[in-house]
């Protein structure tokens, strides 16, 4: 299956929290960095996930914001740093290519936004990413 999703990420998952309706999934990216995605109790249970399973973290490129520098006092636990590799940008909208440990994502962000970032090649940001935009998928 091919998917339009730019930022499919490998990784292992270590821990599996469930809730009453929702589990919180800790992933080490094969980079070394940890993800948490946010994912019903169906989907773990119809994906099997327990400590070690193998999986993809996908994120959807219009949901990776980008900051400057770290972000504290946030409730967005998915905080990556890289370095920008790449932007395009049109009238209204910007592609920023990002290398991170192990792979690259891509954010989708306004230009206006990229301007006001300064984004050129080689600028350090760190990807945000909410842990209820974290989908996965298993092989």
């Amino acid at each position: 299956m091919t998917l339009s999703i730019r930022n499919q990420l490998p990784g292992t998952v270590t821990t599996v929290t469930q809730g009453e309706a929702m589990a919180t999934v800790k992933i080490r990216l094969d980079g070394g960095q940890d993800l948490t995605a946010a994912i019903t109790l169906d989907a773990v249970e119809d994906l099997g996930l327990t400590q070690g399973s193998s999986v993809h973290a996908l994120v959807k490129s219009t949901e990776v914001s980008l900051a400057a520098a770290p972000v504290r006092g946030l409730s967005i636990r998915n905080q990556l740093p890289g370095t920008v590799t790449a932007v395009a940008t049109g009238a209204a909208m910007a592609t920023v290519k990002i290398a991170v440990e192990g792979g690259e994502l891509t954010s989708a962000i306004t230009a206006d936004a990229a301007t006001d970032l300064a984004l050129a090649v080689g600028t350090p940001v760190v990807a945000l990413v909410k842990s209820t935009e974290v989908s996965l998928a298993t092989a």
